[in-house]
């Protein structure tokens, strides 16, 4: 009988050690993980995900810049005017950020619709060359067929169907920032996407708020 404890013993004391070796190893895995992680970040370096960042979230910005247009001549609530102003206040100097970091990598800056509407044209010429810019393989992006619907809404449908448009945006631009924060070197641009899912996160509440949803 002593001699079977003794033997259990031995054997419980050699599965302790190994769960605790087992520990330690996972352990020293997660902080290399980390580490090699952290290490990834460079406030100088970066790579092609920050690029593919900058550049679609610069024409994503300024879609939504055109959807708030679209408000400016249309009556609103005015917690949906505060909202429509909050984002162009947001999103523009995000624009320039991003702008600004393009041409620093030696990188086109994109064309975007808001562009082609500054420059003189209306959003109907604009949508006749929407689909052809790249627009529809970004999350939440609106058709050109979506775009003209909207500002073409009667005004009893426009703020409903302008605040249902904008949650989607806004959950395509979190999921683009996402991608951003998995991927991306550039810890300025990592820094971003996250204020981007933290801003447009909380904007989405209160759209679905607005909306009784």
């Amino acid at each position: 009988m002593h001699a079977k404890n003794k033997t259990r013993t031995r054997a419980l004391s050699a599965f302790a050690l190994t769960l605790a070796l087992g520990a330690g190893l996972t352990a020293c895995g997660d902080d290399t993980s980390d580490a090699a992680g952290q290490a990834e970040v460079s406030t100088t370096e970066h790579n092609d995900a920050d690029v593919a960042f900058a550049s679609d979230m610069i024409t994503h910005h300024a879609q939504a810049l055109s959807m708030v247009d679209l408000t400016l001549k249309r009556e609103l609530d005015p917690e949906v005017q505060a909202l429509a102003e909050d984002i162009r206040d947001a999103q523009g100097p995000e624009i320039e950020t991003m702008a600004d970091w393009l041409t620093k990598w030696g990188e086109d800056v994109p064309a975007t619709m808001r562009d082609h509407v500054n420059s003189g044209h209306d959003m109907g010429d604009m949508s006749d060359t929407m689909d052809d810019m790249g627009h529809d393989d970004m999350p939440g992006m609106m058709s050109a067929d979506e775009m003209n619907e909207l500002e073409d809404a009667p005004d009893s449908e426009f703020q409903d169907m302008w605040l249902e448009m904008m949650v989607e945006h806004h959950e395509g631009a979190i999921e683009m920032a996402e991608t951003e924060q998995a991927d991306g070197q550039f810890k300025d641009a990592v820094d971003l996407a996250g204020q981007i899912i933290d801003a447009q996160q909380q904007e989405i509440e209160t759209m679905k708020d607005l909306l009784g949803s």
